[in-house]
């Protein structure tokens, strides 16, 4: 019998740890986790759709074709990984402005700045210089994985899209081939991915309308 392969727009459940140098960063895994030092609590493989941009670039790639429960290894060169060093990413920033905030920083401090995860580089002459690229960028990298299951449920696929793309959920029904969100107030952002998650799942997506109340006049004249 013909093992079943993964395709593109497959929804799985996959399991992968990232390493560099020997050196684990990444990890879908509750044990690996533990042994980074890192809280495992919401340590769990991951459920995401296939060639849809879900995972790092080589990594998604190298799924297609590739059967269930079989272990496989990639080694990823940084343009399929997490990209090239960008110089423009480093920034300088005046000492003052840290300071005036109640932050000192340090050379190695790890910050969060314009809402963005940064890296001290140099602190000095009353400037700080402050690198915004992605701590792997620019590195090769490999990757452990397995693909646990395919998932065919369509609340457990929605549900994937929303904590990848919301990071929440949001009630919704399945009515045929269509997802009807019951909040109407997400309509907005449904709007933005609606076409984009109709290309992934092959089903509508739409906001439930608010059903208005109509009021009755209420008859006050006497008998």
């Amino acid at each position: 019998m013909t093992a079943e392969k993964i395709k593109k727009n497959d929804f799985i459940e996959i399991e992968f740890t990232g390493s560099f140098d020997g050196r684990v960063f990444d990890t879908t895994k509750p044990e690996k986790a533990k042994e980074m030092g890192v809280d495992s609590k919401n340590i769990k493989p991951m459920i995401v759709s296939v060639g849809n941009e879900m995972l790092l670039k080589g990594l998604d790639e190298d799924l297609i074709e590739k059967e269930i429960g079989k272990p496989y290894e990639i080694h990823l060169l940084p343009e399929k990984a997490f990209g090239s060093r960008n110089p423009k990413m480093i920034r300088t920033y005046p000492l003052k402005s840290f300071r005036d905030n109640n932050i000192n920083p340090y050379p190695g401090a790890v910050l969060q700045l314009d809402n963005m995860i940064a890296k001290v580089i140099s602190v000095s002459g009353g400037r700080v210089m402050i690198d915004f690229n992605n701590p792997m960028a620019g590195k090769e990298v490999d990757y452990s994985y397995k693909i646990i299951r395919k998932i065919d449920d369509d609340k457990e696929k929605i549900n994937a899209l929303q904590d990848f793309f919301f990071k929440q959920r949001f009630e919704f029904d399945v009515n045929g081939g269509k997802i009807i969100f019951k909040d109407e107030k997400i309509k907005p952002v449904i709007d933005i991915f609606s076409e984009r998650f109709k290309d992934m799942t092959g089903l509508e997506f739409e906001c439930k309308k608010e059903e208005r109340k109509k009021i009755k006049e209420e008859d006050t004249q006497k008998q």
